[in-house]
């Protein structure tokens, strides 16, 4: 009787990565009408190639009234990225064109909209400081958070 409970307990843990007990290489993370992120840190596993971030608008506003992104770079940067941002205007959801420093971003999209993105984990250094913020005017104050990548 023994040895058959240790084999069921050994099937069971080599079947645990098929039964979805693996480590998810995605997130969605929400936002609404009322300029939050449903989440303010997300951990990336280490054994992930790529990471999937889908952002989720579950508010009504539209875009040009309240639209959201989630834009990712190296805290060291963010203040800067944000700046520059403000300056390239709504015609590009508020990021400056092909800026170096944003690691990952979506689209700026409005109430019921969804949009996603890919982060190649070979980009993401262990034990660096990332941020991720809403780049719409205003919104990055309160619409930001961490991102790790697990040791």
């Amino acid at each position: 009787m023994k040895m058959k409970s240790q084999l069921v307990c050994a099937v069971l843990l080599s079947a645990a990565p098929l039964l979805g007990w693996a480590q998810s290489c995605e997130v969605t993370v929400e936002s609404s009408d009322t300029m939050r992120y449903s989440m303010r840190s997300i951990s990336v596993p280490k054994s992930c190639e790529t990471f999937k971030v889908t952002l989720k608008h579950t508010g009504r506003m539209p875009k040009t009234a309240m639209g959201h992104n989630w834009v990712l770079g190296k805290s060291s940067e963010i203040d800067a990225i944000i700046k520059d941002g403000q300056k390239a205007g709504s015609e590009h959801d508020f990021l400056k064109p092909d800026d170096t420093r944003i690691i990952a971003k979506t689209a700026l999209i409005g109430g019921g909209e969804t949009a996603d993105t890919t982060i190649t984990t070979s980009n993401l250094k262990p034990g660096e400081s990332y941020t991720f913020i809403c780049s719409y005017p205003g919104h990055w104050s309160m619409m930001r958070g961490t991102l790790k990548l697990e040791a």
